[in-house]
């Protein structure tokens, strides 16, 4: 529903009911990802979009039919479709389930709230139950930014502190998320399904070292809607006109600036100095550090000295293959703007535990599905295997990458 957090926070300071339709599950390829909605209003405007177009209009039928009944949640599921050209189906071949639920925002202020943080840019959680108990289905929950509850239809009791726990643990993630619990008589005495919505502060990419490539990497980085820092000892590069894509610009000793920021497990660490001085005590702090992804530049030789060198100050083999090195994916780039996209290529395929192969070399749903948990993690087990077996932790056997140094 936060892929069109703007119309529905207009639509509830106008108190205008709505329906929306969410996807609330995803199996094989689907255009959208599961929390992707629709919402209709009483007057027929209709905004957003959850398969691209293929069943766009049967969820719109939808939509109006609870909006008319002001019934109870409807659920419908939507899949492949190829006998007939006006069938309702996916030609993609994946499988949607939608839930549709009528939307008084005269009785749910704290989707309101919700919205209004949203737009705001500040980070918030929505929850609300899938699977369950009739009773229970389609009822809500608000997490703010600081952790609060606001007023929902879930407040108080075993299952509303159940629900708002996972959803504050959602929004720590920054990933939105379904996950089942219940089923304890202690906590949550009902087995439930509840979709999280997450709208969560922007992950932070930090870059060390105030060069050419950072500043197309800055670029990069907040396109794909990183909060990017970029962070150099030197104060004569490490300037707001070399880095106009930044959002901050700081002047410090790499190692010391990083020990006494804040990162969490989507941050990605980016190190382009390639100057041993700066690259060993801030790797051998990043290396230690719950961040989600650790890339260094260099040339090979620039490559096994640093792994020499981070050996010798007491980084573990387990550690050193978290890090990325050289920096990025084998695109064949030679300028910053390429190498920036061949840095940020794995970022995205490290997000998502992908091989960074090409679609027509693999097999099977183009658009994984990354369990709850695994996101933010090293790649899948047989690319961090991989890994594993080259230079990353100093052996020999290395494949042929691009040299940038």
């Amino acid at each position: 529903m936060l892929n069109i957090a703007d119309t529905l926070h207009r639509w509830c300071r106008e108190a205008r009911p709505f329906a929306l339709a969410t996807v609330v599950d995803v199996r094989g390829s689907a255009p959208l990802p599961a929390g992707t909605s629709v919402a209709v209003d009483e007057d027929g405007e209709a905004v957003g979009s959850i398969s691209g177009g293929c069943v766009e209009g049967a969820v719109y039928e939808l939509c109006r039919q609870v909006l008319r009944d002001h019934g109870a949640p409807q659920r419908a599921w939507f899949g492949y479709s190829d006998e007939d050209a006006f069938a309702v189906g996916l030609t993609c071949g994946g499988e949607l389930d939608v839930l549709v639920r009528r939307i008084d925002p005269a009785t749910q202020p704290h989707l309101s709230t919700a919205l209004a943080d949203v737009v705001r840019g500040r980070p918030a959680a929505v929850a609300h139950i899938v699977d369950g108990p009739d009773r229970l289905i389609g009822s809500t929950l608000t997490v703010l930014g600081d952790g609060r509850v606001a007023d929902g239809t879930l407040n108080g009791g075993p299952v509303g502190r159940a629900v708002a726990d996972q959803a504050r643990a959602r929004l720590r993630a920054g990933r939105t998320a379904r996950i089942t619990l219940g089923g304890d008589a202690d906590t949550c005495p009902e087995r439930l399904s509840v979709f999280v919505h997450v709208a969560a502060a922007r992950p932070r990419m930090l870059i060390f070292g105030a060069v050419d490539f950072a500043a197309a990497l800055s670029q990069a980085g907040r396109f794909l809607g990183y909060q990017v820092t970029v962070c150099d000892a030197r104060p004569v590069f490490a300037t707001a006109a070399r880095f106009p894509h930044a959002d901050e610009i700081v002047v410090d000793w790499p190692h010391r600036y990083l020990e006494h920021t804040t990162v969490d497990a989507r941050t990605a660490v980016c190190v382009l100095t390639h100057d041993a001085k700066f690259d060993i005590p801030l790797l051998r702090l990043a290396l230690n550090l719950p961040v989600g992804y650790v890339g260094a530049m260099g040339s090979r030789r620039t490559h096994d000295e640093r792994l020499r060198l981070l050996r010798e100050a007491g980084v573990t083999g387990e550690q050193l293959a978290r890090l990325c090195s050289p920096i990025g994916l084998d695109l064949g780039a030679r300028t910053p703007e390429e190498t920036a996209v061949s840095i940020t290529a794995e970022i995205i395929a490290h997000t998502h535990r992908a091989g960074g192969l090409p679609l027509s070399q693999r097999t099977g749903p183009i658009h994984r599905q990354v369990r709850e948990g695994e996101a933010g993690r090293s790649w899948s087990a047989a690319q961090e295997a991989r890994m594993r077996s080259r230079s990353w932790v100093g052996e020999p056997g290395a494949a042929v990458q691009t040299v940038r140094c």
